[in-house]
């Protein structure tokens, strides 16, 4: 902790900001309107990932308008590039797109009333996460940055990234994608900063916290094969369902009796058990899904290694057979010391001094983890609780009745400006 302190005050009083525009704040005051009107518009008309087709063409338009040179990577993202007029650094910012299979229940005069086909069944479609501020957020970001052009030093990439939420199916998406496609390539990035808005926080607030922040997110499906007979002869079959219920026991013990919990939290979850068709009937077959959250890559590695032997052992004792998968769908989201350090001084000139504070570790999971793999990276949050709303009383992220107060959205802009021209300074 000394070290990230004493980083903290070389990077804030050895090292002076490059000098924004003296236009810099009203370019500010006259681009929140605009903000908060895209945040509404990308709200009431949400996609899901991988389809996020409207919503990548406005993005794209305008961007071009406002001679931002575009590409489109991963389908349906799309990826700025704006070049300074001085020379310094390549910085990324990125917001993600995409919306989730949700039905809203607010009652806002902007609220989703989308609905499409998801896995085979009709669904509401909602940004119950967010994604519409990120959006709002980095194309005003884009807007105020393109009017300060001659100041900038050095490049800036705009990431509009879809599928965060995971792709659908088999399909790729998301930011391995964009990283696969060589987002950060061309031009090679030498930092990358992500937001993600918060509902629970307090409005306006950032919060930050150096090295793992976000989980690590894996789902597994355990299949156990046993023997199928009449429900009234249990002996003569090899119960899948008992089999899967003492694994699910034991898994819980991976976490309780076998993992460090000093070190890092480890989560396992079965979300899902489908066996049998009829109540006196034992099954052939069980299948279990579930996630598993870590916060450090080789207690990671652990983890899936030990459910793998858990299910295999425990099925063996009952002469059942087991099949165990598991795929990664985010890595730690890992943020680097050094570039926190340095840019916790931009973050409170956008937020205020008192309002950039340090946070826990979370086990929620963000595939920005994957641009860290590329660059140094920095992902933190802001609030947007509205003030009349108890932090308890806010409602989940991921559900019907989510909801944040847009009227700070300004401060994730000043962000983004703040840490481009801050960091070329520190670079």
């Amino acid at each position: 902790m000394r070290r990230f302190v004493s980083l903290c005050l070389f990077f804030s009083l050895g090292a002076s900001a490059q000098n924004l525009p003296a236009n810099y704040d009203q370019l500010i005051r006259e681009e929140t309107p605009k903000v908060i009107e895209w945040r509404r518009y990308f709200h009431q008309n949400p996609e899901l990932s991988n389809r996020e087709y409207n919503t990548a063409k406005k993005i794209e338009a305008h961007l071009k308008q406002l001679g931002i040179e575009t590409r489109v990577m991963a389908g349906t993202g799309v990826v700025g590039v704006l070049k300074g007029g001085k020379p310094g650094p390549v910085v990324a910012l990125r917001a993600d797109i995409d919306a989730l299979p949700v039905t809203e229940r607010n009652a806002l005069p902007f609220k989703s009333t989308a609905k499409t086909d998801y896995n085979g069944q009709q669904v509401g479609v909602m940004h119950a996460c967010g994604h519409d501020s990120h959006i709002a957020m980095l194309m005003g970001t884009a807007e105020v940055m393109s009017k300060m052009k001659a100041d900038i030093p050095g490049t800036v990439v705009f990431l509009f990234q879809p599928a965060e939420e995971g792709p659908p199916g088999t399909e790729e998406g998301g930011a391995p994608l964009m990283v696969k496609q060589g987002a950060l390539d061309n031009p090679k990035v030498d930092a990358v900063f992500g937001i993600h808005i918060e509902d629970w926080a307090d409005l306006g607030k950032i919060y930050y916290k150096p090295e793992a922040f976000m989980a690590s997110s894996d789902w597994f499906t355990i299949k156990v094969k046993g023997r199928q007979s009449h429900g009234a002869e249990p002996w003569k079959a090899i119960d899948p369902i008992v089999v899967s219920a003492e694994i699910i026991q034991n898994l819980q013990t991976i976490v309780s009796r076998q993992m460090d919990l000093t070190q890092a939290p480890v989560i396992i979850t079965v979300g899902k058990i489908s066996a049998g068709v009829r109540p006196n009937i034992i099954p052939e077959e069980a299948v279990m899904e579930g996630t598993i959250r870590t916060l450090d890559s080789k207690m990671q590695k652990e983890v899936h290694e030990r459910i793998r032997n858990t299910a295999k052992n425990i099925a063996a004792a009952y002469g059942a057979t087991v099949e165990v998968t598991i795929d990664t769908k985010t890595l730690v989201t890992y943020n680097d010391p050094k570039l926190v350090a340095q840019s916790l001084p931009s973050l409170q000139k956008a937020a205020g001094e008192n309002n950039v504070v340090p946070y826990h570790w979370v086990t929620g999971a963000e595939d920005f983890s994957f641009y860290g793999l590329k660059a140094p990276s920095f992902f933190f949050y802001l609030g947007a609780r509205n003030p009349a709303t108890k932090m308890e009383d806010a409602p989940a992220h991921h559900t019907p009745d989510f909801y944040i107060d847009d009227s700070k959205l300004d401060v994730g802009v000043k962000a983004f400006c703040q840490l481009v021209f801050d960091y070329a300074k520190n670079k």
